[in-house]
């Protein structure tokens, strides 16, 4: 090899080795946590873990493949990427078009994958965006019209494509993705909790002026007010949480997720985490996605440019 070939960099093996780790054991919890639910939707015990096995083997495939790839050949197709993602948020809102789940519109049918939900890939594709966005304007972010004021509108306006497939919770995670990227890049404090007093009282409107949202709000507070209605799914969870104590009650072994917990293999897997590993599985759990966001803090700092 010549000298003057730049040598690839190797990759994070601890962060990689956490990544297997957390998707593997993914994979087993969704597994035990979907077989009632899928043999009587499906007539087929592994319909939800053979999807979720199929979609982690193209994420293994993206990871590797983009880890070959200078991240500086990614700028000129950030902006496309964001155009594309957000076209598809759009296109999901049509009818016919998108799939309806529990009154919300966020998903396209994806045949044997199951269903694609565009905003999954907006937290790539808004990322890359508004990296290269703040990377070029790093002269001027201090600047209210230059950059705020765009900046507020782009966010904005991805706000508003979520609020209207009623996904607020991936409405939080942009939030986290865009501010903390503007806050990096240069971004004032004023302008920052300018941004968040807007937010929060947007925040208030769309809880308060939606029933269910106020309800799921105070269901959080004191789920056992109502604990056969609104608080149904809260205290199913504390109920499979506590059941597990400090061992667990055994992989495969819940209760709960026989019609017990709504949503047991998706938003509430945590609860059959809990039944069925413990206090130790659930330690473990949060240990291993606190370590990777270390590491990946540990790579930006590291990072050669803005």
């Amino acid at each position: 090899m010549s000298s003057t070939t730049r040598e690839r960099p190797q990759p994070d093996r601890l962060l990689l080795f956490t990544t297997v780790l957390l998707c593997c054991g993914g994979l087993v919890m969704v597994t035990s946590a979907s077989v009632a639910f899928a043999y009587t939707q499906h007539q087929s015990a592994y319909y939800y873990a053979e999807r979720q096995a199929i979609w982690m083997m193209i994420g293994f495939v993206a990871l590797f493949v983009l880890g070959r790839i200078d991240y500086r050949k990614l700028r000129p197709l950030a902006p496309a990427g964001a155009v594309t993602v957000a076209l598809l948020m759009v296109l999901v809102l049509v009818p016919h078009l998108g799939v309806t789940v529990n009154g919300a519109r966020r998903w396209f049918e994806a045949g044997p994958l199951g269903t694609f939900q565009p905003s999954e890939l907006g937290k790539l594709a808004f990322a890359v965006f508004v990296a290269h966005w703040v990377d070029r304007n790093a002269g001027r972010m201090g600047d209210f019209k230059k950059a705020f004021v765009p900046f507020a509108a782009m966010l904005c306006g991805v706000l508003l494509l979520l609020m209207l497939e009623r996904d607020l919770g991936t409405a939080f995670v942009m939030v986290a993705i865009f501010v903390s990227a503007y806050w990096a890049g240069g971004g004032r404090l004023r302008h920052v909790v300018l941004l968040a007093a807007g937010l929060g009282l947007a925040f208030a409107a769309v809880t308060f002026l939606e029933p269910y949202r106020f309800a799921r709000l105070a269901a959080f507070k004191n789920p056992w007010a109502d604990p056969l209605g609104s608080g149904f799914q809260a205290t199913q969870s504390l109920y499979g949480l506590a059941s597990g104590g400090f061992f667990g009650v055994g992989i495969g072994h819940s209760i709960e997720k026989y019609g017990w917990l709504p949503e047991a293999h998706t938003d509430f897997i945590f609860a059959i985490v809990g039944e069925e590993t413990g206090l130790i599985g659930t330690t473990l759990v949060m240990l291993g996605f606190l370590f990777f966001s270390l590491r990946g803090y540990r790579a930006s700092l590291r990072a050669p440019d803005t």
